[in-house]
């Protein structure tokens, strides 16, 4: 029997209604269940996982899709730590805040509650399948994931871990599906289904988002590409921008909080740029720079006005060496994607003014691109890092899969 979307829509509707009555305690013992059922199932998710490796392989798939693909044991291990942590939070739903008795003699307070049912679009990520499963599930929604053909797999094996904890527990299978077929009219039919789904994440490249915005007719919250800076001031103690370059450029380039463009204030570029292209040299990172830049580097290409906006995900990167603080800001204000940004800087005004005027997702001092993450942020896990600025900015955790209703308390008062 071939797969209807729009009957799992339906389905996963009324499921979802399920979801919005569980007690906080039954949600979490059923992440708890999702967890262990990822670690005893391990061998059969990396079984399945090597199919789509190999499947990838052969059809010539880049390097950076093929790191995001790969699931290995020590991945699912945290994978199922991400859901465990996403258990132990507190529950976004039911709460009734900042109550308040108004002249009339009412209370009136907002009480959190659920979306409904969120339909996921994404690439070679099998572990978004975990992680948006799980923070909908947590924030009492139903969820429809439809991922990449290239991880398809993968993504069914660990739907299994899913299926197999909500047997467990009385929960209704239909509060998650997993689109098993990889064509693309489906994916076209479930943006057309504004009666039964409230929301649509889309996480991959940006071709795909976009494609999903402009065909929707369901609200969507936009994960566009992550152009990262790091901006070196002036002030900086030179020996953390070094290593916070490294880690941001270098530790893992396949994911969108990597950096992809380095500024330097002009005044200590000649201290910083040869530590910098020594090291570059040393990590084999291809560099684009701009005229006051380039002959600091051995091969380095000029860097075009495209390199500006490009999201490399590889051992690459464009570098630009600024006249100042307010030279550096306009370059991230006119080429920035709005993900995540940082300075270096020892000067206390000079952070605090690049907090207040940039007004990127995620905006960093000191510190790493690469916490710009979910997990690392406190959330559990994410399920998208949204570039959006209406409903979601950032990191995407099970609170920012609700919303927030009026609840008014009376004793008989009429409105005179």
């Amino acid at each position: 029997m071939s797969f209807s979307v729009k009957d799992a829509a339906k389905k996963v509707k009324l499921a979802s209604r399920q979801l919005a009555n569980l007690s906080s305690q039954e949600k979490d013992a059923v992440l708890m269940s999702v967890a262990e059922q990822i670690h005893q199932r391990a061998e059969h998710i990396i079984a399945a996982n090597k199919r789509d490796l190999q499947d990838a392989e052969q059809n010539g798939i880049e390097a950076s899709m093929l790191d995001r693909l790969m699931l290995d044991h020590a991945r699912l291990q945290g994978i199922a730590d991400a859901v465990r942590e996403i258990a132990g939070q507190p529950d976004p739903v039911g709460s009734i805040n900042n109550i308040k008795r108004l002249p009339s003699g009412i209370q009136v307070g907002k009480m959190r509650i659920p979306l409904g049912v969120i339909a996921m679009i994404y690439e070679a990520r099998p572990n978004v399948t975990i992680d948006a499963a799980a923070l909908c599930f947590k924030a009492g929604n139903g969820v429809i994931l439809r991922g990449g053909k290239e991880a398809l797999h993968s993504n069914l094996a660990l739907a299994e871990c899913l299926h197999a904890a909500f047997e467990q527990h009385g929960v209704a299978a239909d509060a998650v599906v997993v689109i098993p077929d990889p064509d693309r009219a489906i994916m076209q039919e479930l943006l057309t289904l504004s009666d039964d789904v409230d929301l649509i994440i889309p996480r991959g490249g940006e071709g795909l988002i976009r494609y999903v915005t402009a065909n929707s007719r369901i609200p969507v919250i936009q994960h566009y590409k992550g152009v990262c800076h790091l901006y070196v001031d002036k002030d900086a103690d030179l020996a953390k921008a070094l290593n916070i370059l490294d880690n941001g450029k270098t530790q893992r380039v396949s994911v969108c909080n990597s950096l992809e463009t380095l500024l330097v204030h002009e005044s200590i570029a000649a201290d910083f740029m040869p530590v910098v292209a020594q090291l570059f040299a040393e990590k084999s990172v291809k560099v684009h720079a701009c005229e006051k830049a380039i002959s600091y580097f051995d091969g380095a290409e000029a860097a075009t006005e495209e390199d500006w906006h490009v999201e490399y995900l590889a051992l690459e990167i464009a570098v630009r060496i600024v006249a100042d603080y307010d030279a550096a800001v306009e370059h991230i204000q006119e080429y920035g994607s709005g993900h995540t940004d940082v300075i270096i800087t020892q000067d206390y005004s000079t952070a605090n003014r690049f907090t207040r005027e940039i007004n990127s997702a995620v905006v960093m001092v000191n510190a790493s691109s690469r916490f710009s993450d979910g997990g690392q942020l406190g959330l559990g896990a994410e399920i998208g890092i949204s570039t959006s600025k209406l409903h979601a900015y950032g990191p995407m955790g099970a609170e920012s899969l609700t919303t927030e209703k009026f609840v008014v308390l009376g004793e008989g008062q009429i409105r005179g």
